[in-house]
Parts: C-alpha cells; sequence; structure tokens
C-alpha cells in the first residue's frame, strides 16, 4: 500500500469514528424535562371511593420520550436537544395520580398492581401532546378519559379534554412550558370532572 493509500484509509477510519462517536453521544447533550407538580384542584368529595389510574395508551410517536413537534398536518419531527425524563405516557399517568392524590377527597388512589380495592378506573388516550408550528405556535394537547366501573366493566362517562396555549419563546424551555402550562389545564378538568361523575 502507498503512502497516499495509507493516508485516505486512516482519513476514512478517522471520519468513521467521529461519526460513530457523534451518533452515540448525541443523547449526553440533550435538556432532559419534566412535568411540574400539578397545581391542587378541588372538587366534591368520593373519600368512599378508590380509582385506579392505568398508564395512558398512545401512538408511538407519542409514546416515548422525545418532545413532539408537529410541522403540518401529517408531518411530525422531535425537538432538537431536548428529551422528556421518562416515556410521556408513565409521566402522564405519574401526574394524573398525584393531582387526585393532592384532592384528599377519595379514600385512595393508586396504580395497576399496588393491590387497592378499586371502585373506578380512568382510562385515558393521549391523542395529541405536541407543539404545533403550521400557524402560530402553541402548545397542543389532548386526551380522552372513560370511567370505568371496576365491578362490573361499564363506562359511566367519557370525555375528550384539551388545551392550547401559546409558546411564548423560541427555546427549548418556552416549548417546554407551554406544554406544562396546557397539561396542567387538561389535569385539573380530568379531575373536577371525576369527582363530578364519582
Amino acid at each position: 500500500m502507498s503512502g497516499m493509500q495509507r493516508l485516505a484509509t486512516a482519513l476514512v477510519l478517522a471520519t468513521s469514528a467521529m461519526s460513530l462517536s457523534g451518533c452515540l453521544g448525541g443523547s449526553a447533550d440533550k435538556d432532559t424535562f419534566s412535568l411540574s407538580a400539578v397545581p391542587e384542584v378541588t372538587g366534591p368529595s368520593a373519600k368512599n371511593r378508590q380509582i385506579l389510574i392505568p398508564e395512558p395508551t398512545a401512538l408511538k410517536a407519542l409514546d416515548s420520550e422525545q418532545v413532539v413537534i408537529r410541522i403540518s398536518g401529517v408531518e411530525i419531527q422531535y425537538l432538537a436537544k431536548a428529551r422528556w425524563s421518562d416515556r410521556l405516557p408513565k409521566m402522564v399517568q405519574a401526574k394524573l395520580v398525584e393531582a387526585f392524590e393532592n384532592t384528599g377527597r377519595l379514600r385512595g388512589v393508586g396504580k395497576p398492581g399496588e393491590g387497592l380495592a378499586i371502585d373506578f378506573q380512568i382510562v385515558t388516550d393521549i391523542r395529541a401532546f405536541q407543539v404545533e408550528t403550521n400557524g402560530a405556535t402553541q402548545a397542543n394537547i389532548e386526551i380522552s378519559a372513560k370511567l370505568l366501573n371496576d365491578r362490573n366493566g361499564t363506562v359511566r362517562s367519557q370525555k375528550v379534554f384539551s388545551a392550547t396555549v401559546p409558546v411564548s419563546g423560541s427555546d427549548n424551555r418556552s416549548y417546554v412550558a407551554a406544554l406544562d402550562a396546557a397539561f396542567a389545564q387538561v389535569t385539573s378538568e380530568i379531575v373536577i370532572w371525576t369527582l363530578k361523575q364519582i
């Protein structure tokens, strides 16, 4: 192998190594975000009721640690250099449990596997949890909820909850802050609606 061939081979190997290290290290420089503690809400007392909050369902695009940006009706991207601290459905589940517990108006609130004797389940589906940029830049969250009687399997009530909050800046923190505010609105509405139904 000539000196020029050895140099060319070395350059190719070095370039490949740099590309690989960039891929592997890509997540290390991402800012990690969580949903803040939801505000306390009030509603009718249901001290004789215990409810279960299963993990919400979601399409694969939302069932991840990526922050979704919808740039058109059919095209999505993920927010660069940002991620959630856990899978989105798991975070939503944890915050819903926290919101119900904060009311102090139920006998018990739990997740599957915690051994509670359950009266109702709050079955949710995350339909939208994204920042939309096709028009005014805004956070849009939509969650459908079913109130399921755990004793007989019937649906007592169901409703779709949604909120839209303008994004006040162009950085990642502004995008996540708008999502957080919209989620707080939806969560409060779900808790109040549930307490009125049970």
